[in-house]
């Protein structure tokens, strides 16, 4: 009896192995991705130098320079130029790193555990608990991701935090619709089924089995939505709801930059590049993500 258990523990896979083994392989398609992988490079370099910003910015980000107002790209220490205000506009980019990174970031994600919570409900217990959640998120569907958010900021105090709360309300419905399909989809395998007739509770199977298996489409689908949302939380800074002057932010640097823009156009071409590259750049890692979190592309 002994040694037969010892062969089937030396024939049964270790689940911690296999996990481990799973997360291997994923990487490793990941990293096959070239555009994701460059990307992924390219935002931790942009990341280290928001949170270095101190030790890496070459001038004071709001020192202005009077006699450098909108002087063009390597005028005398400022390699992109100054702005209207003759500051140094890398140092600005640099800084603005952070609360553009954090617009970004910060509400995708929050929105990302509330729509968890909701979508799981709605999935897997299904009928009134799924007909009231569905309906009253339906309403916000009801509004245009972008008029949306410009009316909650506009309600609220302009700043950082207004941009993080809006952008995170008019992300909940979205992300809890793909939670909603997807648990619905995991829901319906024979698996949850065998773990029912084994007596498993509701709770134990929610979490052990319905939330693993549901949630890299969710993350995926999250990841390409940060760089969307860092768009639209500039476009709030645009429109003066977002962080107030003289806070370095990448939408707020394109806003001041369009007075000047015939004369000085550098002023709002760089941020409005560095908005675009990391847009691009949250995109190709969600394409990338999406490839090696399949289940086929692991299996390879």
């Amino acid at each position: 009896m002994s040694e037969q258990k010892e062969t089937l523990a030396n024939v049964t896979p270790d689940p911690e192995a296999r996990s481990h083994s799973r997360l291997y392989l994923a990487c490793a398609a990941f990293a096959e991705d070239r555009a994701a992988l460059a990307s992924l490079i390219f935002l931790a370099v942009v990341a280290l130098l928001a949170v270095f910003a101190p030790y890496v910015s070459p001038h004071d980000p709001f020192e202005a320079v009077n006699s450098l107002r909108n002087a063009p790209p390597g005028s005398g220490d400022f390699l992109l130029g100054a702005d209207s205000n003759g500051r140094d506009i890398l140092s600005r980019l640099i800084y603005g790193g952070r609360i553009s990174l954090v617009v970004g970031f910060v509400p995708t994600f929050l929105a990302m555990a509330i729509s968890l919570v909701l979508g799981l409900a709605a999935g897997y217990f299904g009928g009134w608990i799924d007909q009231v959640i569905m309906r009253v998120l339906d309403v916000l569907f009801a509004f245009p991701l972008v008029l949306l958010a410009i009316a909650i900021a506009g309600v609220l105090k302009p700043g950082v935090d207004t941009e993080i709360v809006a952008i995170m309300v008019v992300l909940v419905p979205y992300i809890s619709r793909i939670v909603r399909t997807s648990t619905i989809s995991v829901t319906a395998q024979p698996y949850i089924e065998a773990a029912r007739a084994g007596g498993a509770g509701q709770w134990a199977i929610v979490l052990r089995y319905v939330l693993p298996n549901m949630v890299s489409p969710v993350i995926v689908y999250t990841t390409t939505l940060v760089g969307l949302m860092i768009v639209v939380g500039s476009g709030l800074s645009f429109l003066g709801l977002g962080a107030q002057p003289p806070a370095a932010d990448w939408g707020a640097m394109v806003s001041e930059g369009r007075v000047v823009l015939r004369k000085a156009p550098h002023v709002t071409v760089f941020p409005g590049l560095l908005i675009v590259a990391v847009s691009l750049a949250f995109n190709y890692i969600g394409d990338g993500l999406r490839d090696a979190l399949d289940p086929k592309a692991i299996r390879r």
